[in-house]
């Protein structure tokens, strides 16, 4: 039986295949802690203590098929969360966290604010929205049954029990097709829609590009804004007046995206991330 380390060693090995070195040692050291059942500090206290993972061989092949550690482990961290992936269901990125922190911002001065997140994946909008504003009322909406099953089922009991906060409602619905009768009224619409074009798929990795859902990536070059305009008919329909909205996007099209809300809208704005990329478009309902 191999030592904590003598694995981590190996896992790095393998990784470093497909990846850089420092990616490759902490693809290793997230598969070793939720395969090993350990935790970092056991790594680094007790390294030379011996440890048993029976799937190791396939781990290593799923790697060298670089299959995203993410779904490796079955897990994805978001915002402090850690959260349920699996193939089929996009895995959160860091700058979508900065779009929950905008709306975030924003509700902070509402009282029990109405919400709905437009393509919600994993759910991870949706489930930090409505954990960090207990009394919010959270919808979200996909296309993807499967995106749906991984979002409802993502597990925060603990969380909802301490805090008094509610859960999401999730609903299959094609964002493309129109707004849904019914729903009422939204404080807050937030989207992170497909908006990667078929023609950068050139651009992605691997790791993306063969195992990650096509669905939730990719556009048609010759209407790359066909989600954004979606969104805009909801809002129309479904925005309060003074309510706000954000969607993350394409950094080659801020301009564009933000003109699709230059009616009906005002303090329309393109906001970079913090690698100082256009990265969304935030924009509020006028008042009748």
């Amino acid at each position: 039986m191999a030592t904590r380390r003598e694995i981590f060693l190996q896992l790095v090995a393998v990784a470093s295949e497909c990846y850089p070195e420092v990616e490759a040692r902490q693809i290793a050291e997230m598969i070793l802690l939720a395969k090993g059942n350990i935790t970092r500090n056991d790594l680094l206290i007790e390294p030379s203590k011996e440890l048993e993972i029976t799937d190791l061989e396939s781990v290593f092949d799923e790697l060298r098929s670089w299959r995203p550690v993410q779904y490796i482990v079955g897990k994805a961290e978001f915002a402090d969360m850690e959260l349920t992936v699996r193939e089929g269901v996009l895995i959160p990125r860091p700058e979508t966290e900065e779009l929950v922190g905008w709306a975030l911002e924003r509700a902070a001065s509402m009282t029990n604010p109405q919400v709905v997140d437009i393509c919600t994946g994993s759910g991870c909008i949706a489930w930090t929205l409505a954990l960090e504003m207990p009394g919010a009322e959270v919808t979200a909406v996909d296309i993807s049954e499967e995106a749906l099953a991984v979002a409802s089922s993502q597990d925060f009991a603990e969380e909802m029990a301490r805090t008094g906060a509610i859960a999401p409602r999730f609903i299959k619905a094609d964002v493309l097709a129109g707004p849904i009768e019914g729903l009422g009224q939204f404080d807050i619409i937030v989207s992170n829609p497909p908006y990667v074009m078929d023609s950068e798929k050139a651009l992605m990795r691997t790791n993306v590009l063969d195992h990650e859902p096509h669905l939730a990536l990719f556009v048609p070059d010759n209407d790359p804004l066909l989600f954004y305009r979606a969104v805009a008919g909801w809002a129309d329909s479904l925005l309060a007046p003074g309510g706000l909205g954000l969607v993350e996007i394409n950094e080659a099209l801020g301009k564009e995206t933000a003109s699709v809300y230059d009616a009906g809208y005002t303090s329309v704005e393109v906001l970079r991330d913090l690698s100082d990329r256009h990265r969304f478009v935030k924009f509020t309902r006028k008042f009748i």
